[in-house]
Formats: C-alpha cells, sequence, structure tokens
C-alpha cells in the first residue's frame, strides 16, 4: 500500500532523534560499559570507567551533550518502494541537524575541508541511501568523533594473509590508537568489497546494535576472537591501563576480488552515539 510522508514530518522526528542520540547511548551500549565496570581489575581502569558512568548519567538528566565533540552526522536510510516522497529527502535530514544544533545547543563540528571553514549548524551530514520493500522509512544515525575517526585505518591485505592478517591488522590500529581514541572502544570491521565498501562495512557494523553477534556463524567466531586478543593490550579505559581495553566488536563482510582482501577497522570510542527512527 503506497504511503505519503511530509517533509516537515521528517525533520521534527530526525530532529529529536539527532537530540536523544546526542544525549544518551543506546541501551545496549550502556549496559556493555555497566559490564566493563564490573569486570576492569585495574583501579584506574574502574575510576574512568565510573566517571563514563556518571558522564551518561548527569547527560541524560539534564539533557546536554555527552561530549564536546559532537561528532559528524552519518546516516543510513532506508525507504520502501512504496513510499511517497515529494521533498529532497537529504535537505531534511540536514535541515533537521541544524535545527538540533540550535535547540540541543550542540558544538559546530563541520567544516570545508580545504578551507577549513565551519558551516556553522553541523550540517551537511552523510547520507548512505538504500531502496527497500514495503513503504516505510527507516532512519539510522551515528555521530563520530574526530578522536577515534582519526585513528581508524583501511589497509588492501593479500588473500594469503587471511584471517590471522585481519585479526593481526585490527590489533595494530588498536594498539596505535592507544588512549588517544577514548577507550573502551566499539570496534566496527567490514571485510571484502573494495576500498571503498569495506570502509562503508565497518561504519555498517557499528551501526548495528551494540553487542549483538553477527548471524553468521564464522564473523562471530572472529568477533569474539578480536574482541578477546584487544582485550590483552592491556591500554585499558581511557588508555590508563587494565583489562578492558574494547567492550564490543562487530564485523561485516561482502564479495571481493579474487586477487584482494580489503580490510576497515573503524574506531568508535566509549560515546557510542546512535539511534533510530522509522516513519
Amino acid at each position: 500500500m503506497r504511503r505519503k510522508i511530509g517533509r516537515n514530518k521528517v525533520i521534527s522526528a530526525v530532529k529529536e532523534l539527532a537530540l536523544r542520540a546526542s544525549f544518551e547511548i543506546e541501551p545496549s551500549a550502556e549496559r556493555l560499559l555497566k559490564k566493563a565496570m564490573k569486570d576492569e581489575v585495574s583501579r584506574q581502569g574502574k575510576i574512568a570507567l565510573g566517571i563514563i558512568l556518571e558522564n551518561l548519567k548527569i547527560a541524560r538528566e539534564k539533557k546536554i551533550p555527552i561530549c564536546q565533540d559532537t561528532g559528524l552526522s552519518i546516516f543510513f536510510v532506508e525507504v520502501g518502494r512504496e513510499l511517497r516522497l515529494d521533498f529532497d529527502l537529504e535537505d531534511a535530514l540536514n535541515q533537521a541537524l541544524r535545527e538540533a544544533t540550535v535547540e540541543g545547543y550542540l558544538r559546530r563540528s563541520v567544516a570545508e575541508p580545504i578551507s577549513r571553514e565551519n558551516t556553522g549548524d553541523n550540517s551537511p551530514g552523510i547520507v548512505h541511501l538504500r531502496i527497500t520493500e514495503g513503504n516505510r522509512l527507516r532512519i539510522k544515525v551515528l555521530f563520530k568523533g574526530a578522536g577515534s575517526e582519526n585513528k581508524s585505518q583501511v589497509r588492501m591485505l593479500t588473500p594469503g594473509e587471511g584471517i590471522e592478517g585481519i585479526k593481526k591488522f585490527a590489533l595494530e590500529t588498536v594498539e596505535r590508537a592507544g588512549g588517544q581514541a577514548c577507550p573502551p572502544f566499539f570496534i566496527g570491521i567490514g571485510i571484502g568489497g573494495d576500498l571503498e565498501l569495506c570502509a562503508l562495512l565497518a561504519k555498517k557494523a557499528l551501526a548495528r546494535e551494540a553487542g549483538k553477534p553477527s548471524k553468521d556463524q564464522t564473523l562471530a567466531r572472529l568477533e569474539r576472537e578480536i574482541l578477546k586478543e584487544v582485550n590483552c593490550l592491556g591500554i585499558g579505559p581511557s588508555g590508563l591501563g587494565g583489562k578492558i581495553t574494547c567492550v564490543s566488536v562487530a564485523v561485516e563482510k561482502a564479495y571481493c576480488h579474487i586477487a584482494s582482501l580489503p580490510v576497515a577497522v573503524n574506531l568508535q570510542c566509549w560515546a557510542h552515539r546512535s539511534g533510530e527512527v522509522v516513519l
């Protein structure tokens, strides 16, 4: 059955989504951080996690940004083929960002890359659009701070490096990031495709529910193995040393060329801000 959604309805819903994601992390992510607090053995690590959890509580109660770096906005949008939109969807998403920035006192964090001139309103966001069955509009937002994004890596491995090469690259990326990317981390890994697609897969992996394993048993096992090995690095919460350097690893894959093995490791800091709305 065909449906129509108006521009103002989308702007209003996405503005509220952006504000909610800026002020509180998803329950699944917070549960993992609370579990990390119980599992951490380092005194300094426990102190850091305690501050993180208190920060989350204050931000949620006072409706203020979780972090001063309010991030770059990444949207994953699914549009049902039976849905009619008679407006520019990307423009509506950006208008929602502008309104959320003013209403939520969000730091202006978007700039033109060459001149470095700030846009002043956190737009434009990055929009990934997909057509699906049905008549619904599903919008997922992920806010990505520069601290963790700047430490993320893409590498074109050779097929012979295989699973062990993927794990080695993931560990090297985390070790190189250390405390500068604000652990404990949520890690998204993209395997396959090409240079472009593996990076997108890593971002999509981060957009999954935190801690939810892949339905692919091979990938689920790889997620567990990488999580275990990362937590043996001893970086710990806020880089102060400890048992918990990462709380979640999510892996996505795509078919690739027979002569290549593209891999992207996308780090996300403890302030894992995301959310979803369905219209």
